[in-house]
C-alpha cells in the first residue's frame, strides 16, 4: 500500500525519489491527460484531471501499482494531489480502479462515484480479486498490485443520466454496458465531449486503429451495441479515451469499433466451433490482425512498430480477447457453439 501522506512532502523534494511524469498534457481549460505509465509503458492506461473551484476531479485512476505515477502527474500539472475532491469510475476493473482504495486513503476529502453493481465491489473486493486472479495467475501482482477496499460512507452511486457537478464541470452519467455490466461513461454537454472509459474500445495515441477490449466475465454484443448507438446519438466533438487519448473523429471511430467488435467475435465463434483452444486461437487472431496493426503504425521503424504493438498487448491482449468471447457464448449463446 502507498503511504504518501501529503504533510510530509518536502517542498524541495529530488525527483530521483520519486517516478519520472509520463505522458502529462494539457487538453483544455481545467483538463489534463495523465499517465500512468502501466508496465513502465508510455501511452497505454491514462487518467484525466478536472480541475475547478470545487477542486480536482479524476476520471480513472489507473492500477494501484501506478499510483506513484499518477501523483507524479498530478503535481506535473501545478496541482497537488492533496486537493482531489472528486474520483469518478467510469467501471471498477483493475486497469481503472485499482488504486482508488489507496489514494482514498491519501486524500480524505475525495468522494468515489460509480455504478450501483460496481460499488459493491469496491467495499469489498473479495470477489472482484478472486476472479482477477483465476485470469490472470502469478501475474496478478506483477500486473496491477493490490485492490484495497473504499469505505461505503465515501462511495456514491449514480444512477443512468444522473449529473454530477466535478472539477468545474457538469458530467451525465450513461449506463453504457457491453464491456462491462456496470460501466458508465460521462457526457460534458456544454462541450459535447465524452469520458468514455472502455465503451468506445482501444486506440493508442496517433494511430488509426480500434482493438475491441473484451475480456470476462461481462461481454455482451447486444448490450455493446446498444451502448454505441447511445453514443453515436450525442454527436460528440471528442471522445476521451483511457486507452490512449483524444479522439476527433468519434462516429467514425465507434463504427469502426462496432465493425470489428463483431468481426472478431464472429472468427471467435468459427474457432470455437471447431473446437480450437484459447491460447491456439489467441495466437491465430493476432496473426490475422497484426499485419493491418502494422500497416497503421506505418512508417514508424521496427522497433518503434514493436514497442507500440506490446502498447496494445499491455491494453487489451488477444488472450483476455478469446476469453471474454468464449464466455459470452457459452453463457448467452450456447446454441451457436453447436
Amino acid at each position: 500500500m502507498v503511504t504518501w501522506n501529503p504533510d510530509t512532502v518536502k517542498a524541495d523534494e529530488s525527483a530521483a525519489k520519486r517516478p519520472a511524469a509520463g505522458l502529462t498534457r494539457q487538453l483544455d481549460d481545467g483538463l489534463w491527460v495523465l499517465d500512468t505509465m502501466h508496465q513502465d509503458e508510455p501511452g497505454v492506461v491514462a487518467s484525466y484531471l478536472l480541475s475547478g473551484d470545487d477542486g480536482l476531479a479524476l476520471v480513472d485512476v489507473g492500477p494501484a501499482k501506478t499510483l506513484e505515477y499518477l501523483l507524479t502527474g498530478i503535481r506535473a500539472t501545478g496541482h497537488r494531489p492533496e486537493d482531489i475532491r472528486h474520483i469518478v469510475l467510469t467501471h471498477i476493473h483493475l486497469d481503472h480502479a485499482g488504486a482508488t482504495g489507496d489514494l482514498v486513503r491519501l486524500v480524505p476529502a475525495a468522494t468515489v462515484y460509480v455504478h450501483p453493481l460496481g460499488a459493491p465491489h469496491l467495499i469489498d473486493p473479495t470477489k472482484l480479486l478472486a476472479s482477477a486472479r483465476r485470469i490472470y495467475g502469478d501475474e496478478m501482482d506483477t500486473l496491477w498490485g493490490g485492490f484495497e477496499a473504499v469505505p461505503a460512507g465515501r462511495i456514491v452511486e449514480l444512477a443512468d443520466d444522473e449529473t454530477i457537478a466535478v472539477g468545474g464541470r457538469q458530467l451525465t452519467a450513461l449506463h453504457t454496458p457491453g464491456h462491462a455490466v456496470h460501466h458508465i461513461a460521462y457526457h460534458d454537454p456544454a462541450r459535447n465531449v465524452l469520458f468514455a472509459g472502455d465503451v468506445a474500445g482501444v486506440r493508442l495515441a496517433g494511430l488509426n486503429f480500434v482493438r475491441p477490449p473484451t475480456p470476462p466475465p461481462d461481454l455482451s454484443l447486444e448490450d455493446w451495441s446498444a451502448s454505441l448507438s447511445r453514443l453515436r446519438e450525442l454527436g460528440l466533438r471528442e471522445v476521451y479515451l483511457p486507452h490512449f487519448g483524444v479522439v476527433r473523429d468519434a462516429d467514425a471511430h465507434l463504427d469502426a469499433l462496432e465493425k470489428r467488435l463483431y468481426e472478431w467475435g464472429e472468427r471467435v465463434l468459427m474457432a470455437l466451433r471447431g473446437g480450437q483452444d484459447v491460447d491456439t486461437l489467441a495466437e491465430t487472431l493476432a496473426a490475422e490482425w497484426e499485419p493491418e496493426l502494422k500497416a497503421a503504425l506505418e512508417p514508424a521503424d521496427v522497433k518503434t512498430a514493436a514497442r507500440q504493438m506490446r502498447r496494445y498487448e499491455l491494453a487489451t491482449n488477444y488472450r483476455m480477447t478469446v476469453l471474454g468471447y468464449e464466455r459470452y457464448y457459452r453463457r448467452r449463446h450456447p446454441e451457436w457453439l453447436a
